[in-house]
C-alpha cells in the first residue's frame, strides 16, 4: 500500500498535461523555505547559495542522484544500508504480494512519472521525499554559517502552512490553485480533502464480486484463514489479502464466503480465548479490521444466508452492544431479502446476534417468525431455546412461531429433560459449517425435543416476558420442568443461581397473572428455588451515577422515598410505601440502543409490579439526561408522579 500511496500523489492524469513555456509572460515565483532560497523561471531551477548546506564529494552526489532513482523505480532496497536485524523481512511477506511486485504497468508507471518529474525540475524535491536518509560520520566541523543553516532548517514535521510564497509582478489569483497544489504536493500534504472519496472507490473496487474468479487462490486463502490460530492472525491473513488486490491482484480471491469466514474465524478466536471487552473494542477499531467490515458490508448481498448468519453473529462477538449499529441495520435489510433461504441454525444465530446486541429489528423478526414458523420440526433444542429468547429479550411479538410449536409439539410425551448440567449460552453459535437442515430425533412419527435443563428455563423465561404462559406448548415445557425431581439446585454456582432466578420469576407470574392455569410450583421445590435465587453473593445490585442523581433529589421532595425496595424477588429502586407508589430509574441496559423501545426484561418486571398493585412510573435516562439543572429535574418528577400520589404532589418543594 506504501507503493500505491507515493504513486497516487502524482496521478497519471496530471502528469500527462502538456508543459507550456512562455518565456515573456512567465512571472518571476520565489519560494521561501526552510532550507534555501528557490528561483523559478520558464521551467528552470536556480538556488540561492547564500546559505550554505552541508558539503559532501561529488562522487556521493552522483550516487545519491542514482539511488533514489532506483529506489523510486523498485529496483533498489532503500533500507539496504541497515543491519539485517532492522531490515523488514521482506522475504516472510504474502504471496499475494509477491505476485504483484513485478507487473509491468506499475514499472511502466514509475518510469513515466519520473520523466515527468525531471521534466519539471522536480527531482532534487522528490529525493528529499522518497530517499530515505543514510547515516553518515562527518566529522568536519561546520562553520559559523553551518551553524546558522542548521538552526535554521524547518523540521519536516511542521505543518505544511508554515511555508511562505511571494508573488511579484502577477496577479494573485492567475495559477494560485495550481501553485498551491504544487506546494502541497512538494510537502507531502496532496489531496488531504479526497482522501475520503478515495477511500470509498478503494473499498469499491476491492468488493466486485461479480467478474471472474480464480477457484484455486480462494481455496487457498480460505485454508490460510481457517488455520490461523488467532484473531490477530486472521486478520493479518485478509489484510495481506486487501493489500495484494489493491495493488492489482485480478482475479481478486476475496470472495463473499472468504470474507464471511474470516469475520467469523476472528469472533470464534477471541470466544476460544475469552477476549476480554476493552480488548475486544480496541481490536474492532483497528484500521484493517474497518476496511474488512466495511468489504464485508458490500458484499453482503452476494453472500448465501450462511454467510450472513456468520456475518451477523461475527458482528455481534466483535462489537457487542457499543460498535457496528449502521452495519447492523445493513444487515437487517439484507436479511429480509434472504429470509426464505434461512434454515433453523440461520434464523437462531441472526436473531440471537441482535438480541444480543440489543438492536431492535420489528421487520426482521416478524420475518424471522413466519420463516421459523413454517420450518418449526427442524429446530433442535438449542436452536428453539436461542430464537425464543431472542424474541422475548427484544420483546418482538412471536405469534406466528408460538402457534406452530403448539400444533407441532401438542403431545407431552414429545418432551424430556435430560440430567446434563451444562448451561445454555444464549448466543452461543450452532456448527455454523453445516450448512444442511438438522434433523431432529423422532418418536412414533413425531419430533422429540431432548432439553436440557436450563434450556427450559429459558424458555419457560421467554413465555412469561411475552406473557403467553397459557400456551400449549409452554404447559408441556413448564410440566417437563416442574416433574423432573432429579435435578439438584445448589446454592454455590452461578448457573444454578440464574436458573433459579429465572424459574422463581416464572413461577411468580404463574400465580399472580395466570392462577387458573394452576401450574405453579409444588411447595418444597418452590422453597428451593427461592432460597436459591435469593442468594446475595450473586445479586449484588450495582447503583449507577443516574440512579444516585436522582435518588439525591428525591430526598430534596421531602417525602418519606425508600430505596432499594424488594417485592417478590423485584427490587425497586425507589418507593413511597404507605402509598404504594414505586419509582424505576431506568439506565440504557433497559432499552434498545437504536430505538429506544423498552426491552422484555423490564417489560416483565413492569407489568409484574403493576399487576402486584402497585402504581408505577418510570425515569428514562434519555429525558433525563435532556434536562438542565435541579428545577427542571425536580418539575420533570413532579409531572410524572402528579398522576400516581395525588395529594402528595403538593408536598414536593422546591429546592433551595
Amino acid at each position: 500500500m506504501e507503493g500505491l500511496s507515493q504513486f497516487n500523489i502524482f496521478s497519471p492524469q496530471r502528469l500527462l498535461q502538456p508543459l507550456l513555456f512562455h518565456q515573456k509572460t512567465l512571472p518571476m515565483v520565489k519560494i521561501a523555505t526552510g532550507f534555501s532560497t528557490i528561483r523559478r523561471n520558464c521551467g528552470n531551477i536556480e538556488r540561492n547559495d547564500t546559505v550554505d548546506v552541508r558539503s559532501v564529494d561529488s562522487n556521493d552526489k552522483q550516487e545519491s542522484e542514482m539511488d533514489w532513482e532506483l529506489e523510486f523505480l523498485g529496483e533498489l532496497d532503500p533500507l539496504g544500508f541497515q543491519a539485517p536485524k532492522k531490515r523488514k523481512k521482506r522475504e516472510q511477506g504474502s504471496k499475494l504480494l509477491e505476485d504483484t511486485d513485478g507487473m509491468d504497468w506499475c514499472v511502466k508507471a514509475r518510469k513515466m512519472a519520473l520523466k515527468s518529474i525531471e521534466a519539471r525540475g522536480l527531482t532534487r524535491t522528490m529525493e528529499d521525499l522518497i530517499t530515505v536518509k543514510k547515516k553518515k560520520n562527518n566529522k568536519k566541523k561546520l562553520g559559523k554559517k553551518d551553524k546558522i543553516s542548521k538552526k535554521s532548517k524547518v523540521p519536516e514535521e511542521e505543518d505544511d502552512s508554515d511555508e511562505d510564497i511571494e508573488l511579484k509582478g502577477v496577479n494573485p489569483l492567475d495559477g494560485a490553485d495550481h501553485l498551491r497544489k504544487t506546494v502541497s504536493m512538494v510537502a507531502g500534504g496532496m489531496f488531504e480533502e479526497k482522501k475520503e472519496k478515495t477511500m470509498q472507490a478503494f473499498v469499491q473496487r476491492l468488493s466486485q464480486f461479480s467478474g471472474p474468479s480464480d477457484r484455486r487462490k480462494e481455496i487457498n486463502l480460505n485454508k490460510a484463514i481457517v488455520e490461523a490460530q488467532t484473531a490477530e492472525e486472521v486478520l493479518e491473513v485478509a489484510a495481506e489479502t486487501i493489500m495484494a488486490v489493491g495493488k492489482g491482484l485480478s482475479p481478486s480471491p476475496l470472495s463473499p464466503l472468504n470474507i464471511a469466514t474470516a469475520l467469523h474465524r476472528i469472533a470464534k478466536n477471541m470466544e476460544k480465548v475469552s477476549m476480554m471487552t476493552s480488548r475486544r473494542l480496541a481490536f474492532a477499531r483497528q484500521k484493517e479490521m474497518s476496511m474488512l467490515v466495511g468489504i464485508a458490508m458490500t458484499a453482503l448481498p452476494e453472500c448465501s444466508a450462511q454467510g450472513i448468519s456468520n456475518i451477523s453473529w461475527a458482528l455481534s462477538k466483535i462489537g457487542g452492544e457499543l460498535l457496528y449499529l449502521s452495519e447492523m441495520d445493513r444487515v437487517a435489510e439484507v436479511a429480509l431479502t434472504k429470509v426464505e433461504q434461512f434454515n433453523s441454525q440461520n434464523v437462531a444465530n441472526v436473531a440471537g446476534a441482535f438480541a444480543s446486541m440489543r438492536h431492535s429489528a420489528p421487520d426482521l423478526f416478524s420475518e424471522l417468525s413466519e420463516r421459523a414458523s413454517n420450518i418449526v420440526h427442524t429446530f433442535q433444542e438449542q436452536e428453539l431455546a436461542q430464537v425464543l429468547w431472542a424474541f422475548a429479550s427484544l420483546n418482538e411479538p412471536a405469534g406466528p412461531l408460538l402457534e406452530s410449536l403448539d400444533n407441532v409439539f401438542n403431545d407431552e410425551n414429545q418432551f424430556k429433560c435430560c440430567l446434563d448440567q451444562e448451561t445454555l449460552k444464549y448466543n452461543e453459535e450452532s456448527v455454523v459449517e453445516n450448512n444442511g437442515d438438522l434433523a431432529m430425533e423422532e418418536i412414533s412419527g413425531s419430533p422429540a425435543l431432548n432439553f436440557k435443563r436450563d434450556q427450559l428455563g429459558n424458555i419457560a423465561w421467554s413465555y412469561a416476558v411475552l406473557g403467553q404462559m397459557d400456551r400449549v406448548f409452554f404447559s408441556h415445557v413448564w410440566k417437563t420442568l416442574s416433574h423432573f425431581e432429579e435435578q439438584r439446585i445448589s446454592e454455590q454456582y452461578r448457573e444454578d443461581i440464574m436458573f433459579a432466578s429465572q424459574v422463581h420469576l416464572v413461577n411468580q407470574c404463574l400465580k399472580l397473572e395466570y392462577p387458573h392455569l394452576r401450574l405453579s410450583l409444588r411447595s418444597d421445590l418452590e422453597e428451593k428455588v427461592a432460597r436459591a435465587g435469593k442468594t446475595k453473593r450473586f445479586n449484588q445490585k450495582m447503583t449507577s451515577s443516574f440512579q444516585k442523581e436522582v435518588a439525591r433529589l428525591l430526598v430534596s421532595t421531602g417525602l418519606d422515598w425508600v430505596r432499594e425496595y424488594v417485592v417478590d424477588g423485584y427490587t425497586l429502586d425507589a418507593v413511597l410505601v404507605d402509598q404504594k407508589v414505586a419509582l424505576e430509574i431506568d439506565g440504557p441496559t433497559h432499552f434498545s440502543r437504536n430505538s429506544g423501545v423498552p426491552l422484555g426484561h423490564t417489560m416483565l418486571k413492569r407489568r409484574y409490579i403493576t399487576a402486584a398493585g402497585w402504581k408505577l412510573a418510570s425515569v428514562s435516562h434519555q429525558e433525563w439526561e435532556e434536562l438542565q439543572g435541579g428545577f427542571e429535574q425536580l418539575d420533570y418528577l413532579r409531572e410524572i408522579l402528579k398522576d400516581h400520589i395525588g395529594e402528595g404532589s403538593a408536598n414536593i418543594v422546591q429546592i433551595a
